[in-house]
């Protein structure tokens, strides 16, 4: 009986520890990442649990799903319950502000359609909040358009249906939406392979952007190039993957994720022309976990992104948070499925709420608000310092990150490059080895050794002289004793 009452006791102890605490507050949830050779190694979170929010913070309305999730720069949050056709108005710290479904004008009244019927939302599935205009976008996806509305009132402004000059065999049907600076309008349509669907500020069809790339298998591409006409025929087409997802980062590039497994890259950060510039200077590509045998692959279904660069990236798959910087450098991961406060079941979207995460899940019915702890805001402001040439409080930032964590890889090379930057190549190329970065070893060494070159140029160019004379007395040495030997 005594056995049987210290485990009893000593399970008791490790409930609050294991983050059952009701209101989530003393719930941590540990971080790891990679190091150069794969080995995962442990952090601090990087957040923790701030509130949730359920149908008890929309007075009552029911919550049925989350399917997306956007924010304002005053801190309002946007939730879109597609089950239920409504879209979810709250303030920073979770409090109902406005629910919207029926739309109306500015005079209050219910806007009517051309076929008599009311605007109301119809299976939305995307929302993003455009500053520039003070727009709310809506992708009403069964109803086939996007609405357009007031920022303040949320009063209609405009509809979006499939433009008259719009070409290709792709249903419009908008998922997921985003807006640049030159009011441009990015539409993820489900299921499509011709790509993101551009569209001009006032609504008319520009081109299809940024077309995903399918991986190729080497043995079916091989087997098609001396295959009949007849026979390719027979053969199942290969299409592009379908994106998920899609935001902007602070220059304007367009960033989107996918989660098909047969696409040749899972995040993408796409230029003008539609191409993929994701900067990927970490140890390994941006592809989530490092894949170990009987593991499936992670499934990214969002994408946040701060002005800065550094974004987070939402895994269906295992319920995990991937957090890079603008670099493609891991910081850090977390997140699991579970049962406790904070772990998910299907997870589903995510934003930032200035430095926190608002982190959707559509089988919970909740979305949590998470803070960065100590670790994860030195993280933050450590690349903001960075991205934006803030050299000193960049090092500073990084230090407290290594005080929090000594074996993050990514700060031992944060620090280097800001020495770099400054030209300090001697003490850049120790970080750069306590980070094993190569890369930048190389260009620190270089910088270093055209500064020795420089600095002791004299004494070098003093002992070239003195050994090309040494080289040339020998020489004409030689020859008069070759002379006087051969008389």
């Amino acid at each position: 009986m005594k056995k049987i009452g210290s485990f009893l006791l000593a399970l008791l102890l490790l409930l609050p520890a294991a983050g059952l605490a009701a209101d989530g507050s003393s719930n941590v949830y540990a971080g790891y990442t990679y190091d150069h050779y794969g080995n995962v190694k442990s952090t601090p979170a990087p957040f923790l649990l701030e509130k949730t929010i359920t149908s008890e913070n929309l007075r009552g309305i029911a919550l049925d799903s989350v399917d997306d999730i956007c924010t304002s720069r005053d801190g309002r949050i946007f939730l879109v319950d597609g089950k239920q056709s409504r879209v979810h108005v709250l303030d920073s710290d979770g409090n109902m502000l406005k629910t919207l479904k029926t739309i109306r004008d500015t005079d209050n009244k219910i806007v009517i359609l051309e076929d008599g019927s009311q605007l109301m939302f119809n299976g939305c599935q995307g929302a993003f909040y455009h500053e520039k205009q003070n727009e709310l976008y809506i992708a009403d996806t069964a109803a086939q358009r996007v609405v357009v509305l007031d920022g303040e009132d949320y009063t209609f402004r405009r509809m979006i249906t499939r433009p008259d000059n719009m070409t290709g065999v792709t249903e419009f049907k908008p998922a997921k939406v985003t807006v640049d600076n030159a009011d441009r309008i990015y539409l993820v349509v489900q299921s499509s392979y011709e790509g993101i669907i551009e569209l001009n500020e006032d609504g008319t069809f520009s081109r299809y952007f940024g077309v995903n790339e399918p991986q190729i298998n080497i043995v079916d591409y091989l087997w098609k190039s001396i295959a009949t006409d007849a026979q390719k025929e027979k053969m199942g087409k290969i299409y592009a993957p379908a994106f998920n997802n899609v935001a902007l980062d602070g220059e304007g590039f367009v960033m989107a994720v996918t989660s098909d497994q047969s696409a040749s890259k899972p995040v993408f950060r796409l230029n003008f022309q539609g191409k993929n510039v994701l900067r990927e200077m970490g140890s390994f590509n941006v592809m989530g976990d490092l894949q170990t045998p009987g593991e499936s692959d992670n499934t990214f279904v969002d994408i946040a992104v701060k002005p800065y660069g550094t974004y987070a990236v939402l895994d269906k798959a295992y319920g995990r948070v991937f957090l890079y910087n603008f670099d493609g450098e891991l910081l850090s991961v977390f997140g699991s499925k579970g049962n406790l406060a904070a772990e998910f079941r299907i997870p589903s979207a995510i934003a930032w709420l200035g430095d926190k995460l608002v982190i959707g899940d559509s089988a919970l019915k909740c979305a949590y608000v998470m803070e960065p702890s100590d670790f994860g805001k030195a993280l933050l402001d450590a690349n903001e310092a960075y991205y934006y040439g803030r050299w000193e409080e960049a090092t500073a930032h990084f230090e407290r990150v290594l005080r929090l964590c000594s074996n993050m890889e990514t700060a031992y090379v944060g620090i280097g490059k800001n020495l770099l930057m400054q030209e300090r190549f001697r003490e850049a190329m120790d970080y750069f080895k306590l980070g094993n970065n190569r890369e930048f070893f190389s260009k620190a060494y270089k910088g270093y050794r055209s500064e020795v070159l420089r600095d002791h140029f004299g004494i070098i160019a003093f002992i070239a002289v003195v050994l090309i004379g040494l080289v040339i007395g020998s020489e004409i040495s030689y020859n008069r004793k070759q002379r006087r030997g051969s008389k």
